[in-house]
């Protein structure tokens, strides 16, 4: 019995990336589509402040629903596990800068955060 190496999926790649960051953009979290815009303009976010490749890569990632359907737009930044409310567009400046680039999360939009031992 022969191995068809044409019926095996192509094993993905991704790139090394310190923080990864995760947007809610489901219809609960806001209305009009506001999670969505901030997620597209996460790309030149990330360019301008260095966060696009090197040592504090960031990857993000949209997904569907949180279950945490208050206070949006909600993300959550991984591994730290720390989860922020009402990220405006001015707040996700802060955040992008304090927290991603400068590694303090910004406490006054934190609503949850992982405990570590």
């Amino acid at each position: 019995m022969s191995e068809d190496v044409d019926h095996f999926p192509v094993k993905p790649t991704i790139g090394n990336y310190k923080r990864h960051l995760l947007v809610c953009t489901g219809p609960r979290c806001t209305l009009e589509g506001e999670s969505q815009t901030l997620f597209d303009s996460l790309g030149e976010k990330f360019k301008a402040a260095g966060l696009d490749k090197g040592a504090l890569r960031v990857k993000r990632t949209r997904v569907a629903c949180f279950a945490a359907c208050k206070g949006g737009p909600i993300l959550c930044v991984q591994p730290d596990g720390v989860w922020y409310y009402n990220v405006t567009s001015e707040n996700l400046e802060r955040i992008v800068q304090q927290h991603l680039v400068e590694g303090m999360p910004v406490e006054d939009l934190v609503f949850h955060q992982q405990i570590t031992d």
